[in-house]
């Protein structure tokens, strides 16, 4: 029973490394993103779907803007609010991860993410919303490799143009004009604060990974 066990255990590693292996080996090329913007994302093009199957017309409202023209108010608030160690980690805060694991046991189900800004960026630009250990994994390696690649900047810069803000709502200035009639840059901190806490739930769903 015992080599059996352990012939078991064994195989569950090979396999386990086959699949890291598979999944690092199809990573998509993060590297275009240096100097290239994205047109559109995952998250979009479910959001349509979504719209498309109610019989509605997809809408989406989105204003890309430089790092630059984002104001320091926005900017700390999505920090404090979504990843406080945005600036301290590299990609994967392993603190929060350990924790999220470990209430997600207790739990017996997909409750708490952990996910970090870069994290969020992965899932938003390429993966599914759909809770699983697979895309958890695909999302914690892509997040490695994108902090391997881009600048801190470039991932905030790219996070603050896609992330969600309501429904057909993409990036923080098409929010700040929606929400505020006003660009980004002038948010001040309490509206900045605003917008913030619409990120953990942007079309009102009190579950989000």
């Amino acid at each position: 029973m015992f080599r059996l066990g352990l012939k078991l255990l064994l195989g569950l590693f090979v396999l386990g490394a086959l699949l890291v292996t598979y999944e690092y080996l199809n990573l998509p090329d993060v590297g275009k993103l240096k100097s290239a913007n994205p047109r559109t994302t995952a998250l979009m093009q479910i959001r349509d779907q979504q719209q498309l199957r109610k019989g509605l017309k997809p809408l989406r409202r989105q204003l890309w803007v430089p790092y630059g023209s984002f104001g320091d108010a926005i900017k700390k608030a999505v920090i404090l609010g979504e990843d406080a160690g945005f600036f301290s980690h590299q990609g994967v805060d392993l603190f929060e991860l350990k924790e999220a694991v470990k209430e997600d046991l207790e739990r017996g189900r997909f409750k708490r993410g952990a996910s970090t800004i870069t994290m969020q960026l992965a899932r938003n630009l390429y993966l599914s919303p759909e809770k699983s250990l697979l895309r958890k994994m695909r999302e914690i390696m892509i997040a490695f490799e994108m902090e391997r690649v881009l600048s801190k900047r470039r991932i905030m810069e790219i996070y603050l143009n896609v992330a969600e803000w309501g429904p057909g709502l993409y990036g923080a200035e098409a929010a700040a004009q929606h929400y505020f009639s006003k660009p980004a840059l002038s948010l001040t901190p309490g509206e900045a604060a605003t917008l913030a806490a619409l990120l953990p739930s942007p079309l009102g769903s009190k579950d989000r990974d």
